[in-house]
């Protein structure tokens, strides 16, 4: 099982980026699926998480600006970015909770993908 994320990049504050990622490989099922991201220097965060019927979750500091969401018929989560500040600066990992068989679960990463915003 694989996740890929895309759609990092270089923005301006106020701008828009859209991140996706795609699970692939042997999928039974997938529960949560979320984003993180770290800052340098700081922990790594958990900034949304939607659940397989939709329950929706979000740290503080993205709620109004930030919107998740998935498709499952194609195993992938969104996370659609409006109003970006400087401080949103980071890498951004997609994380998912997977079944390769239904009683197979396992916790997933992607690789990363960067999101810079200046000012």
């Amino acid at each position: 099982v694989q996740l890929v994320e895309s759609g990092g990049g270089l923005v301006q504050a106020g701008g828009s980026l859209r991140l996706s990622c795609a699970a692939s490989g042997s999928i039974f099922s997938i529960n949560a699926m979320s984003w993180y991201r770290q800052a340098p220097g700081k922990q790594r965060e958990l900034v949304a998480t939607i659940s397989r019927i939709g329950t929706l979750q979000y740290v503080d500091s993205v709620k109004g600006r930030f919107t998740i969401s998935r498709d499952n018929a194609k195993n992938t989560v969104y996370l659609q970015m409006n109003s970006l500040k400087p401080e949103d600066t980071a890498v951004y990992y997609c994380n998912a909770d997977i079944a390769r068989r239904p009683t197979l679960w396992a916790n997933y990463w992607g690789q990363g993908t960067q999101v810079t915003v200046s000012s």
